[in-house]
């Protein structure tokens, strides 16, 4: 889909802002451009919609030399999202999304149409933000009308430039699980550029490391962690790059589904001999609705004859299954239990997470990672 062959830009007064940089983004992939400060990687991203022109290389679009497209229609065709956000502040939420579409001749119908579409997809009720304007949202609102915007000519790609670097923490990680959502329904193809190695970990399916304007590895996010190129790359992704794995894996992929469980009425004599029979030590309480109510423990059964009299309602909870691991074991450490309940918007519980599965996850992922470096290693020798 995008095809980067020895690009490089040099500016008028010398500098070598990129240099010979190549590598290819599949359709559908999501590739991060990573690295410190003045690397290269924003000068990268723009030569590809053509707001900085490369001095040398060749960059491909779908087959086609990006030079030999109207730089208009390259730009309509490829969405632009921005750390600053750049809504037009005269413009309601509807019109900032219908930028795009309107240049491309929509009508107002079928703009607003699509505005709501993006609302919604984003969890933002037309109804309420559609008709109001940048000022009167919250910065992370903003965000996700920026993100909109990218979207709202419906692009097959976008180029998103550290697009959630402007926000709070907590704000951020709600952004990027739900843009992580979004990316599993639309498919697009992305150029991300960010400075933070967690992160490009959480959203790339590849990641570009770059060095003072030079390409130095670029791999699945497991690949940089367990097997870096280099000690550039070894440092880069710091001397915890095993913990950072846990940021490559969704919680919903190693949960259990269909944990034992008990109900707050049942007998608690029945919840012990379930234990013994799972060889666990506790069990997840669930009510009728399939809501989760708390943690019933081999320890705590000699206090009470319901599970309800004895049952832990005070344990912490994963919202999300797709959250990462990295995140699910924060809240795990927290609750003091070594199991966490994964449950939806309801509460109705999704699975149940525990620490032997977290430690069988981390062992697969790096050895899938090994294998994989073996199987390509002779080919980088081979490069140029």
């Amino acid at each position: 889909m995008i095809r980067l062959e020895k690009v490089t830009k040099i500016y008028p007064d010398g500098t070598e802002a990129v240099g010979g940089v190549s590598f290819e983004v599949q359709k559908g992939e999501l590739c991060v451009l990573l690295g410190p400060s003045g690397c290269g990687k924003t000068t990268t991203m723009k030569m590809i919609n053509r707001l900085i022109s490369a001095t040398s290389g060749k960059i491909y679009i779908d087959g086609t030399d990006n030079t030999s497209i109207d730089e208009n229609e390259l730009r309509r065709n490829i969405g632009y999202a921005i750390q600053d956000i750049g809504l037009f502040p005269h413009m309601t939420v509807a019109e900032n999304i219908g930028t795009v579409p309107a240049l491309k001749g929509w009508s107002k119908v079928k703009r607003r149409k699509r505005a709501k579409e993006l609302l919604e997809l984003l969890r933002m009720h037309p109804d309420v933000f559609i008709d109001k304007y940048p000022r009167e949202l919250s910065g992370g609102q903003r965000q996700r009308v920026g993100v909109a915007r990218a979207l709202g000519g419906d692009p097959p790609i976008m180029l998103m430039d550290e697009p959630f670097g402007a926000i709070d923490p907590i704000t951020r990680v709600e952004l990027q699980n739900e843009f992580l959502k979004i990316q599993q329904e639309i498919r697009k193809t992305i150029i991300f550029v960010t400075h933070d190695i967690y992160e490009a970990i959480k959203m790339g399916h590849r990641i570009a490391l770059m060095k003072e304007g030079h390409l130095v590895q670029y791999a699945p996010p497991a690949d940089l962690l367990y097997r870096p190129k280099d000690e550039f790359v070894a440092d880069f992704a710091g001397a915890d790059r095993g913990l950072k794995g846990l940021q490559l894996i969704r919680t919903e992929d190693v949960m259990w589904k269909s944990p034992p469980a008990a109900k707050p009425d049942e007998d608690v004599k029945a919840a012990r001999k379930r234990m013994e029979q799972e060889g666990i030590d506790w069990l997840v309480v669930i009510d009728d609705e399939g809501r989760f109510a708390g943690w019933a423990v081999s320890s705590d059964l000699e206090g009470g004859r319901k599970v309800k009299e004895i049952m832990n309602t005070s344990a912490l909870t994963a919202p999300s299954a797709n959250a990462t691991l990295s995140e699910a074991l924060s809240v795990m450490l927290t609750s003091g239990l070594n199991v966490l309940a994964i449950v939806d918007q309801d509460n109705r519980l999704e699975g149940v997470l525990t620490f032997q599965a977290i430690q069988d996850a981390l062992r697969e992922t790096a050895q899938e990672a090994s294998v994989r470096m073996r199987r390509i290693t002779p080919l980088r020798e081979e490069s140029p």
